[in-house]
């Protein structure tokens, strides 16, 4: 691809992403109320949005194998569809007061997020080298236009159908899967040869699996995310907790929004310039420095702070775990590569909001954060070692 492809690739792909994200947060901020009022039981109200992370993980796999065979662009168009049925299926659901319904529609949503996570690797694989850090960094930078956008939609389609809640909210969901049909169709990422599709699976993954630059890449990559999901679901609460409103939560959470994606717009280039282990460090300082700042108080401006931290440090985290990632495989192994990466990350991201109510009820806050410190340390010792092991091979002689 030209150096205009790759861009408009990564352009498109962004597009995607804010839709995708939109639909995301619009499903956040309304699943857990409407399975409030439909569940048998308030022990049952999470179990629609639990679905999505389950069908999330079941489908992660699959759905790289299958883009394997058939092409980014049509693994990519089935997620959306069946996102979008799901959407369908959930507001019939609320107008029918049916609970097991509303799960299927929920369960459906989460193939539509197992394959919109691979939007960042689309446009890696189809960059050159040095334009692969910025091309996943654009993708994410699509979360921006997400946490402007997504809010607002849910907010004025809630009443849509009045008197009956959130089912415009999930016919939004549907809309937004379309938009991302529509921005597919000129997407131009070239379907597998028979050739390629033919080709032997690579390395043993074993082999594969004991690549310094691997096991830093899966690193960054699933402990970065389960601190984020383990952290930023307990804020709410603990906001609410130490005196501040739901409102002020809200605001935190926005303040979370915009740390996780506004430096995407930078992220790519700080790469290129200063290399993935160093960027990934400094995103592991900055957990860290969240991790302070949280301990330090629990005003409002010190849960702001915390939270901007928290997404920074993700950012920068994810951004140069997914460049090394793509630089520890061959073409003809992506498939199994990424496909274990996205599980390993959706298990750990699924695991650390399952856990984040347990520790803060038990621990506190102040123990939720002081949890975090020894993973932190060990993603910064494997990150190091990495380094480490890079520059000695740099001076061994050829």
């Amino acid at each position: 691809m030209t150096a205009g492809q790759q861009r408009r690739t990564a352009f498109l792909l962004a597009i995607c992403q804010a839709c995708y994200l939109s639909a995301s947060s619009i499903g956040v901020a309304s699943s857990g109320l409407v399975g409030t009022e439909l569940a048998p039981s308030l022990l049952l109200a999470t179990l629609p949005y639990s679905l999505i992370a389950t069908t999330n993980a079941a489908v992660t796999v699959p759905a790289s194998f299958l883009m394997a065979r058939l092409g980014r662009r049509a693994g990519f168009v089935l997620g959306a569809l069946i996102g979008g049925l799901g959407g369908v299926v959930s507001a019939w659901a609320i107008f029918e007061r049916d609970f097991l319904l509303f799960c299927l529609g929920n369960a459906l949503w989460g193939a539509f997020q197992a394959t919109a996570q691979y939007y960042r690797f689309a446009a890696a694989d189809a960059a050159a080298p040095a334009f692969r850090s910025r091309a996943v960094s654009y993708v994410l930078a699509g979360g921006v236009a997400a946490a402007l956008i997504g809010p607002e939609i849910a907010t004025r389609s809630k009443d849509l159908f009045a008197p009956v809640l959130f089912a415009g909210s999930f016919l939004a969901i549907s809309v937004l899967a379309i938009c991302t049909i529509l921005t597919l169709a000129f997407l131009d990422i070239p379907v597998p040869s028979r050739a390629e599709r033919a080709q032997a699976g690579g390395r043993p993954f074993g082999e594969i699996a004991r690549q310094p630059i691997f096991i830093a890449a899966v690193a960054n990559g699933v402990i970065g995310y389960a601190i984020m999901s383990f952290v930023m679901t307990a804020s709410p609460i603990a906001a609410v907790g130490c005196g501040l409103t739901s409102g002020d939560a809200a605001g935190i959470i926005r303040f979370h929004l915009i740390g996780m994606y506004v430096p995407a717009f930078f992220t790519g280039a700080l790469i290129a310039r200063y290399g993935t282990t160093r960027i990934a460090l400094t995103g592991t300082v900055l957990l860290l420095l969240c991790g302070i700042v949280a301990l330090s108080g629990t005003s409002k401006p010190h849960f702001w702070l915390a939270l901007a931290l928290l997404g920074f440090g993700w950012n920068f985290m994810f951004v140069a775990g997914t460049t090394m990632l793509t630089q520890s495989y061959r073409p003809e192994e992506r498939a199994k590569v990424q496909g274990l990466n996205e599980f390993l990350i959706a298990g750990s991201s699924a695991l650390g909001s399952l856990a984040s109510a347990g520790v803060y009820g038990g621990f506190g806050w102040d123990g939720l954060n002081l949890a975090v410190m020894p993973f932190l340390l060990l993603c910064a010792a494997i990150t190091l070692w990495y380094a480490l092991t890079q520059r000695a091979a740099a001076r061994a002689p050829a």
